[in-house]
């Protein structure tokens, strides 16, 4: 979205300079409140002057008032019509938040979005399969490109978040969680997710480094590998590897 202005040049910063003007009654104040140069704002109002065909600031010097600077009422009639359309918009922007929050999809989208954790890897999808046990629940979730992710958690747990087929859900995972596998040299791995991809960025670090592993349809895994291991592994953008982690390191969240 745009920046506000008025007359397509009188941005919020323009009128922050008139509010501390009006204020202060000095123009050297104001200028730093609204983060200008003294010159600066005096070309920025001569140049709001030209084009409003009207004085702004009248400018009294010595005196009983020991002189300064002074919004003249066109000014203020200016700053007052900002303040309005700074209500109107606000108001405007509330509207159409409310229709976008009627719009299913959108919704939806907007909830995932905001939803805000310290885990790395966030996969949002569908429930596909739920197996309920007596202690514990295996959930399945289908993600983007095909993907699933198997999660373990109490029954208790899967009975709390009502999982069922169909359900909307999002997969939590901590980079921690992740090992990635460059060569499994003919052995089997007994973690239940294993998704195959191409490194795609490798972000080093003081000890470790952050290595985003990007699966077929987009979806992006994050492992946090030491800097160690990324080089006894030759870790490197285009490389194939496989991301893998457990089952019971797969937190779920579902919509209210």
């Amino acid at each position: 979205m745009g920046e506000l202005r008025l007359a397509g040049r009188l941005d919020a910063r323009f009128f922050e300079l008139l509010r501390a003007l009006d204020l202060t009654g000095s123009l050297h104040k104001a200028a730093r409140t609204a983060g200008y140069s003294y010159k600066g704002a005096w070309l920025l109002l001569e140049t709001a002057t030209n084009l409003a065909r009207a004085p702004l600031v009248e400018t009294a010097t010595g005196g009983r008032g020991g002189g300064g600077s002074h919004l003249t009422p066109a000014a203020r009639q200016l700053l007052a019509a900002w303040q309005q359309l700074q209500l109107r918009h606000a108001a405007f922007l509330r509207e159409q938040e409310g229709w976008l929050l009627d719009q299913p999809p959108v919704a939806a989208l907007l909830r995932r979005l905001a939803m805000k954790t310290t885990a790395r890897n966030q996969f949002a999808g569908t429930i596909t399969a739920v197996h309920k046990g007596p202690s514990t629940a295996q959930v399945t979730l289908a993600v983007a490109g095909g993907q699933e992710i198997a999660a373990a958690i109490s029954a208790a747990a899967a009975e709390r978040l009502r999982c069922r087929k169909g359900q909307e859900a999002i997969a939590l995972v901590k980079a921690s969680e992740v090992v990635l596998v460059t060569d499994f040299a003919g052995y089997r791995l007994s973690a239940r997710n294993q998704l195959a991809g191409t490194i795609a960025r490798v972000q080093r670090g003081s000890a470790s480094s952050l290595v985003g592993l990007t699966l077929p349809g987009g979806t992006t895994v994050t492992a946090s590998v030491t800097n160690d291991a990324v080089d006894a592994l030759g870790l490197a953008v285009g490389q194939p590897a496989t991301a893998t982690f457990k089952a019971y390191a797969v937190m779920l969240a579902v919509p209210d």
